[in-house]
Protein backbone atom coordinates (compact mmCIF):
# COMPACT_ATOMS: atom_id res chain seq x y z
CA UNK A 1 0.00 0.00 0.00
CA UNK A 2 2.98 2.28 0.35
CA UNK A 3 2.80 4.04 -2.97
CA UNK A 4 2.32 7.52 -4.31
CA UNK A 5 0.25 6.20 -7.22
CA UNK A 6 -3.32 7.10 -6.32
CA UNK A 7 -4.84 4.43 -8.57
CA UNK A 8 -2.75 1.69 -6.93
CA UNK A 9 -3.77 2.96 -3.52
CA UNK A 10 -7.44 3.13 -4.46
CA UNK A 11 -7.23 -0.37 -5.97
CA UNK A 12 -5.82 -1.60 -2.66
CA UNK A 13 -8.92 -0.26 -0.88
CA UNK A 14 -11.17 -1.88 -3.46
CA UNK A 15 -9.38 -5.24 -3.22
CA UNK A 16 -9.53 -5.21 0.59
CA UNK A 17 -13.27 -4.56 0.40
CA UNK A 18 -13.70 -7.35 -2.15
CA UNK A 19 -11.80 -9.80 0.07
CA UNK A 20 -14.09 -8.86 2.96
CA UNK A 21 -17.22 -9.36 0.87
CA UNK A 22 -15.95 -12.77 -0.27
CA UNK A 23 -14.85 -13.78 3.27
CA UNK A 24 -11.28 -14.29 2.08
CA UNK A 25 -8.29 -13.97 4.41
CA UNK A 26 -6.88 -10.47 4.74
CA UNK A 27 -3.62 -8.91 5.80
CA UNK A 28 -3.79 -6.73 8.94
CA UNK A 29 -3.73 -3.49 6.93
CA UNK A 30 -6.56 -4.74 4.74
CA UNK A 31 -8.59 -5.47 7.88
CA UNK A 32 -7.98 -1.94 9.12
CA UNK A 33 -9.16 -0.53 5.79
CA UNK A 34 -12.27 -2.70 5.89
CA UNK A 35 -13.05 -1.48 9.42
CA UNK A 36 -13.08 2.08 8.08
CA UNK A 37 -15.13 1.13 5.01
CA UNK A 38 -17.70 -0.58 7.23
CA UNK A 39 -18.16 2.71 9.09
CA UNK A 40 -18.95 4.41 5.77
CA UNK A 41 -21.72 2.58 3.91
CA UNK A 42 -21.96 5.59 1.59
CA UNK A 43 -18.68 4.42 0.02
CA UNK A 44 -19.71 0.81 -0.61
CA UNK A 45 -21.20 1.47 -4.07
CA UNK A 46 -18.08 3.39 -5.04
CA UNK A 47 -15.86 0.43 -4.16
CA UNK A 48 -18.18 -2.15 -5.69
CA UNK A 49 -18.89 -0.20 -8.87
CA UNK A 50 -16.99 0.14 -12.13
CA UNK A 51 -13.21 0.43 -12.15
CA UNK A 52 -13.68 3.99 -13.47
CA UNK A 53 -14.80 4.98 -9.96
CA UNK A 54 -11.19 4.74 -8.84
CA UNK A 55 -9.92 7.37 -11.27
CA UNK A 56 -12.50 10.02 -10.40
CA UNK A 57 -11.19 13.39 -9.25
CA UNK A 58 -12.62 15.04 -6.16
CA UNK A 59 -12.28 18.79 -5.80
CA UNK A 60 -13.50 20.76 -2.78
CA UNK A 61 -15.01 23.37 -5.07
CA UNK A 62 -17.29 20.65 -6.49
CA UNK A 63 -18.74 20.18 -3.02
CA UNK A 64 -17.80 16.50 -2.99
CA UNK A 65 -15.62 14.94 -0.36
CA UNK A 66 -12.80 12.68 -1.52
CA UNK A 67 -13.77 9.33 0.01
CA UNK A 68 -10.26 7.93 -0.34
CA UNK A 69 -8.72 10.90 1.44
CA UNK A 70 -11.39 10.61 4.12
CA UNK A 71 -10.68 6.91 4.71
CA UNK A 72 -6.94 7.60 4.64
CA UNK A 73 -7.33 10.22 7.36
CA UNK A 74 -9.16 7.67 9.52
CA UNK A 75 -6.25 5.26 9.04
CA UNK A 76 -3.63 7.92 9.73
CA UNK A 77 -5.37 9.02 12.91
CA UNK A 78 -5.69 5.43 14.09
CA UNK A 79 -1.98 4.96 13.48
CA UNK A 80 -1.28 8.03 15.61
CA UNK A 81 -3.49 6.67 18.37
CA UNK A 82 -1.77 3.28 18.22
CA UNK A 83 1.74 4.72 18.32
CA UNK A 84 1.05 7.58 20.74
CA UNK A 85 2.55 10.09 18.35
CA UNK A 86 2.02 12.93 18.75
CA UNK A 87 1.97 12.39 22.47
CA UNK A 88 -1.28 14.23 23.24
CA UNK A 89 -3.26 12.54 20.48
CA UNK A 90 -4.39 9.51 22.52
CA UNK A 91 -5.17 11.58 25.61
CA UNK A 92 -7.30 14.03 23.64
CA UNK A 93 -9.07 11.20 21.82
CA UNK A 94 -9.94 9.54 25.13
CA UNK A 95 -11.21 12.82 26.60
CA UNK A 96 -13.34 13.62 23.55
CA UNK A 97 -14.67 10.08 23.49
CA UNK A 98 -15.63 10.46 27.14
CA UNK A 99 -17.53 13.62 26.29
CA UNK A 100 -19.43 12.47 23.21
CA UNK A 101 -19.34 8.67 23.59
CA UNK A 102 -18.95 8.08 19.85
CA UNK A 103 -15.58 6.92 18.49
CA UNK A 104 -16.49 7.64 14.87
CA UNK A 105 -17.60 11.18 15.67
CA UNK A 106 -14.46 11.68 17.76
CA UNK A 107 -12.27 10.54 14.88
CA UNK A 108 -14.04 12.92 12.51
CA UNK A 109 -13.45 15.87 14.81
CA UNK A 110 -9.77 15.06 15.15
CA UNK A 111 -9.41 14.38 11.43
CA UNK A 112 -10.32 17.98 10.71
CA UNK A 113 -7.20 19.05 12.60
CA UNK A 114 -5.11 16.41 10.86
CA UNK A 115 -6.38 17.45 7.43
CA UNK A 116 -5.58 21.09 8.16
CA UNK A 117 -2.05 20.20 9.33
CA UNK A 118 -1.45 18.17 6.17
CA UNK A 119 -2.89 20.90 3.96
CA UNK A 120 -0.66 23.56 5.52
CA UNK A 121 2.41 21.33 5.20
CA UNK A 122 1.67 20.72 1.54
CA UNK A 123 1.05 24.40 0.94
CA UNK A 124 4.33 25.36 2.60
CA UNK A 125 6.29 22.48 1.09
CA UNK A 126 7.40 21.10 4.44
CA UNK A 127 6.55 18.73 7.23
CA UNK A 128 3.34 19.07 9.26
CA UNK A 129 3.62 21.43 12.20
CA UNK A 130 3.09 19.15 15.18
CA UNK A 131 2.64 22.06 17.57
CA UNK A 132 -0.12 23.62 15.44
CA UNK A 133 -1.74 20.21 15.08
CA UNK A 134 -1.82 19.53 18.82
CA UNK A 135 -3.06 23.08 19.45
CA UNK A 136 -5.95 22.40 17.09
CA UNK A 137 -6.66 19.13 18.92
CA UNK A 138 -6.67 20.92 22.28
CA UNK A 139 -9.18 23.44 20.95
CA UNK A 140 -11.56 20.55 20.29
CA UNK A 141 -11.77 20.06 24.06
CA UNK A 142 -12.46 23.74 24.63
CA UNK A 143 -15.33 23.67 22.12
CA UNK A 144 -17.03 20.93 24.11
Amino acid sequence: MFTTDRNQLRTFYREAWQKHRESRPMEPLESQIVDVILMHPEYHDLLEGPQDNLSRDYHPEDGRENPFLHMGLHLALREQLATGRPALCRKIFDQLLGINGDAHRTEHAMMECLAEALYQAQRQGGMPDERAYTTCLRHLLIKK
